[in-house]
């Protein structure tokens, strides 16, 4: 019977041995990068009902062109935001992908 256990030890472990991990990076560049997207695309998605909720009368006329268009509009709105240093969330998700390559 410990035979039998110690054997499900084992291929636990092989398993996870064998289980997909984050790689190591040592870019804090590229990690920023990554960050500030996940910024960028958090803000966008805060902004787009905004955006919704406005008159179409203005200096876009309205249409169906006009949706897309904005909706691009959002987008850059959001990256620039970020960009600029946004709401903070960037150093959040950065110091937690440090924290989790740490913890490996």
């Amino acid at each position: 019977m410990a035979s039998a256990l110690q054997m499900d030890v084992h291929t636990a472990m092989e398993q996870s041995r064998a289980l997909p991990t984050m790689p190591k990076t040592t870019d804090l560049n590229k990690m920023r990068e990554k960050a500030q997207e996940f910024e960028a695309v958090f803000l966008s998605q805060m902004l787009k009902p905004v955006f919704e909720s406005i008159d179409t009368d203005g200096p876009f006329g309205g249409g169906q062109a006009e949706g897309m268009w904005r909706s691009l509009m959002v987008d850059e709105y959001g990256k620039s935001m970020a960009k600029a240093g946004g709401i903070g969330l960037a150093d959040s998700v950065m110091s937690e992908m440090l924290r989790l390559q740490e913890a490996q």
